[in-house]
């Protein structure tokens, strides 16, 4: 593990890369999931004053409720179709490309959002949110592409986590602009849903200065002089001359096949065990329920009992929770393996939220029992950063050649965006529909997802060791 820091440590050409790609990559996905917690008072009383204003209409809470939810989800429409158009995209025209003219969506989302009070406006929030969804879903599959093909193979799994890191960053980010101390005012909100903007600028900025990514110049583009013009300068002077070799024997074997589509991909026989990988493993990250604690964490935690005065500070505690988690996943998952992370940290997860379940049934008869709920949600937040979190995103990269990578991505980031659409829409007509009876759902809610865990780490120890990880 030391070596492999130092290793880390001598090419900071390679550490500016995870950095400037990390702030206008998977660090907006994490902000936009996290972000809307605070301001959605504000929201919602903007889209009641919109309708009253221009149609002399007051709505009923259901009608915000749906109007708010309509908000929240849109945002993975704009990611479901990013993500359609991210793979042929970096194909096409590349990885370091792609990323800089994606800050563009974000850009103009966060102009949308910043004009939206002004203009009385709760359309141009939705249009804002559509827009940084395409911007996330092409950043989420194309900067994990760029930066896992930037890093030499003993470095992969390191720079691999980096990606689930700035996801966490962002989360944690969304939820400390938005206390009432910073940005989560009603005066200030629009400046905290347009603060994507300031990133993505930032990108747009600075990562001219990086190469393109070194396997992308040799596979797709054939250029062996560019390709190892991007290594020196990506891993330094030392000798890369295995590394270089494999390449292009990777080129060699490659060399006339053609891009795989997601319709090879689904129908290839060779590539069945890594396919159901993908399929089982980002379906459960999305519905293991970690999202519902972001996109609603106020709702979670007072239904768990925390009283109304401590939501804010116990929600900014689950990304400081989860940032802290994931860099620790950053130093043990080249000794511990990514198939043993993924199995340890399910099966956990499983046992945590069957605790939760009973202390969820406890919580009306025994008064201090929702802060157990609390620390069990603060445990099931560890246990899923510190194994599936930093394995899961950059599993496509690991398991798939060149010419199926695209599509990989594709499927997994897709089946991503459907899950958190399902999510965001649904959750909170789920939670007003069913709070007269809340302890029962949430009892039968729970049990659900302990048996999908359950069933995820059966599959895991069956099946997944068919696959080439670590």
């Amino acid at each position: 593990m030391a070596h492999a820091l130092m290793l880390l440590l001598e090419s900071p050409v390679l550490i500016a890369a995870i950095f400037i790609s990390g702030i206008g990559g998977t660090f907006q996905f994490g902000f936009h999931i996290s972000v809307l917690t605070s301001p959605s008072p504000f929201i919602k009383e903007l889209v009641n004053t919109t309708c009253l204003q221009r149609y002399s209409i007051s709505l009923e809470q259901w009608e915000v409720t749906l109007i708010w939810s309509f908000i929240v989800s849109i945002f993975c429409i704009g990611g479901l179709l990013g993500t359609l158009c991210a793979g042929r995209l970096s194909s096409a025209y590349g990885r370091k490309r792609c990323l800089l003219l994606n800050n563009l969506f974000a850009i103009g989302g966060a102009g949308m959002m910043l004009l939206s009070k002004m203009a009385m406006s709760f359309e141009m929030i939705m249009v804002g949110r559509f827009l940084y969804g395409i911007n996330a879903g092409v950043s989420l599959s194309i900067h994990t592409m760029y930066l896992v093909e930037c890093a030499p193979k003993r470095l992969r799994g390191i720079v691999g986590v980096s990606v689930s890191t700035f996801l966490s960053m962002g989360k944690f980010s969304g939820q400390l602009l938005g206390i009432s101390e910073l940005l989560g005012t009603e005066d200030r909100w629009p400046w905290l849903l347009g603060f994507s903007g300031a990133t993505a600028l930032l990108q747009l900025i600075t990562l001219p200065f990086l190469p393109e990514s070194p396997k992308y110049l040799l596979l797709d583009r054939g250029d062996r002089q560019g390709c190892e013009k991007a290594i020196r300068r990506l891993w330094g002077n030392r000798d890369h001359s295995a590394e270089v070799e494999e390449l292009l024997v990777e080129h060699a074997s490659t060399k006339g096949v053609r891009s795989h589509t997601v319709l090879d991909l689904i129908l290839d026989q060779d590539v069945r065990w890594q396919f159901l990988t993908i399929l089982v493993a980002f379906t459960t990250l999305q519905f293991s329920g970690i999202n519902a604690v972001y996109l609603y964490s106020f709702d979670v935690f007072r239904t768990a009992g925390i009283p109304t005065h401590q939501l804010r500070h116990v929600a900014l505690g689950t990304g400081l929770c989860e940032v802290s988690t994931s860099l620790v996943c950053v130093m043990v998952i080249e000794s511990t393996g990514k198939k043993l992370m993924l199995y340890r940290g399910y099966l956990c997860m499983a046992v945590t939220l069957g605790l939760l379940t009973l202390t969820l049934y406890l919580q009306i008869q025994v008064s201090w029992m929702p802060y157990c709920s609390m620390l069990l949600i603060f445990i099931f937040i560890f246990l899923f950063s510190s194994g599936p979190a930093g394995v899961t995103v950059s599993l496509p990269g690991d398991i798939f050649n060149q010419s199926f990578k695209s599509a990989a991505y594709t499927i997994g980031c897709t089946l991503n965006w459907l899950g958190l659409f399902l999510l965001g829409l649904l959750f909170p007509v789920i939670v007003v529909s069913t709070s007269a009876s809340h302890t029962l759902s949430l009892y039968v809610h729970y049990r659900s997802k302990v048996w999908g865990h359950l069933e995820m780490s059966l599959f895991l120890k069956e099946k997944l060791f068919f696959c080439p990880l670590k």
